[in-house]
């Protein structure tokens, strides 16, 4: 789930920047509380410090997964990374 860079949110109510810190502060938030946590939204939203809200924090996870289904289905290609090392 981490990036980059930054991503952007595709929900309408979600048109907000997420910078690789705030990614890393939400997959750290997510595997701490994991997925079955009451409250999630609002737990995972308090650990980032309150950079994002409740709302933001959970319309980015549902375009996440909705990326993960797209891939999983084989309508977005694999990208091709330029990697240096010994893979290569």
């Amino acid at each position: 789930m981490s990036s980059g860079g930054s991503s952007r949110s595709n929900s309408p109510s979600s048109k907000t920047v997420w910078s690789k810190n705030e990614n890393k502060m939400f997959e750290d938030a997510l595997a701490y509380y994991g997925l079955s946590s009451p409250n999630l939204w609002d737990k995972v939203a308090s650990a980032m410090g309150g950079c994002k809200s409740a709302e933001e924090v959970r319309c980015h996870f549902q375009d996440l997964e909705d990326d993960v289904k797209l891939i999983e289905a084989g309508r977005v290609a694999c990208p091709k990374y330029k990697t240096q090392g010994f893979w290569t």
